[in-house]
């Protein structure tokens, strides 16, 4: 904080970039305990022979926000994977990133930089059905790669190092960029994989679907059962809430910090003027007792006197305020008869 009592240009950008981050903090970590709310508000069905009954006695014959816990089986044709035999699926996913350091200017370090130059997904319709295998109801899946958290498991992957050469090593340095590699990875929903939906439960024409969810709730398909996933959105709250208390913290604090230096700024110069106040009084009192007219007085005559030049620069505070025998004279510890500020030393002061 500068002389006149303004916050630095560091505080300011201190005090305006942790506001920022916790202002977005907060509007993620609210959005955040939103979902959980609503995911444990969700009402759980059961996929059963009751449940078209359900939908059936519900308004639009729709639930809103549902739970099903099944298994995934494919309505007609699967998807084979590529890489694994006797491996199907009705949902696959193929990555390809590419890996390479990149020389960082500022550090003088390499870092590991991955950027994806080709993803394909795949999906077949499939249903959700019970976990017992005599129960013959099912529900279709609708629009499964929207969902918030596609849960899929990681079937192959490998990955293909870059070949080379001292040609190479030399462009490479000379670039800032080294290659590594090519990561391949394969990623399936499995039949027969047992999965949690959430979204909204509809019946059409005696068709049950799971299909994505009105009203901003998210739509979920997870591998994990309800309550882990319910768990696993928690630990999210629970991670953005301390982020964004550290930055409150930390924008609370520089505020605080900003404020308290100016109130003392303030207190400081009202406390000074108080005192220039009081010396001007004393000053007038003075010339009273010795029947001296104020405009008689010197405009640089010493302030104690009245009669000498003033011939000394009091520091720290920089007042020039007295001759050189009203100073001698000062009762120990010596201060400035303006600001009552402690005499660290004296400079004389020649009039030329």
């Amino acid at each position: 904080m500068d002389t006149s009592g303004k916050p630095s240009t560091a505080q300011f950008l201190l005090l305006a970039t942790s506001s920022a981050l916790t202002a977005v903090f907060y509007s993620v970590y609210w959005r955040r305990t939103t979902t959980v709310a609503r995911l444990k508000g969700a009402k759980k069905v059961s996929i059963d022979q009751d449940m078209k009954n359900i939908l059936t006695e519900a308004p639009g014959k729709c639930v809103p926000y549902a739970v099903i816990e099944g298994v995934v089986r494919s309505v007609k044709e699967t998807l084979n994977s590529q890489f694994v035999d006797n491996c199907k699926g009705v949902i696959e996913r193929l990555t390809l990133k590419e890996k390479k350091m990149v020389w960082n200017r500022t550090t003088h370090l390499w870092n590991e930089s991955e950027k994806v130059i080709h993803q394909r997904t795949s999906t077949v319709p499939f249903d959700l059905v019970s976990h017992d295998e005599a129960v013959a109801a099912t529900i279709r899946v609708i629009r499964p790669l929207d969902s918030s958290e596609l849960d899929l498991e990681t079937t192959y992957e490998n990955f293909h190092p870059t070949a080379q050469s001292l040609t190479n090593v030399i462009g490479h340095f000379i670039s800032g960029e080294r290659p590594k590699g090519i990561h391949e990875m394969e990623e399936m929903l499995r039949l027969g994989e047992s999965v949690t939906g959430v979204g909204e439960l509809v019946l059409d024409n005696n068709l049950v679907k799971l299909q994505p969810p009105k009203q901003g709730l998210r739509y979920f398909l997870s591998r994990l059962d309800y309550d882990s996933l319910v768990e696993k959105q928690q630990s999210t709250v629970r991670f953005w809430r301390i982020l964004t208390m550290m930055f409150g913290v930390v924008a609370s604090t520089t505020l605080f910090f900003i404020l308290w230096k100016q109130w003392a700024y303030h207190t400081q110069r009202r406390k000074k003027k108080n005192v220039l106040e009081e010396f001007k009084e004393q000053q007038r009192k003075r010339m009273r007792e010795l029947n001296v007219e104020e405009a008689s007085v010197s405009p640089s005559a010493c302030t104690v006197c009245l009669s000498q030049e003033r011939s000394c620069v009091f520091l720290e505070c920089g007042h020039v305020c007295a001759c050189d025998r009203c100073y001698q004279a000062l009762p120990k510890p010596k201060k400035c008869p303006i600001c009552r500020a402690t005499i660290e030393r004296v400079v004389p002061l020649y009039n030329s």
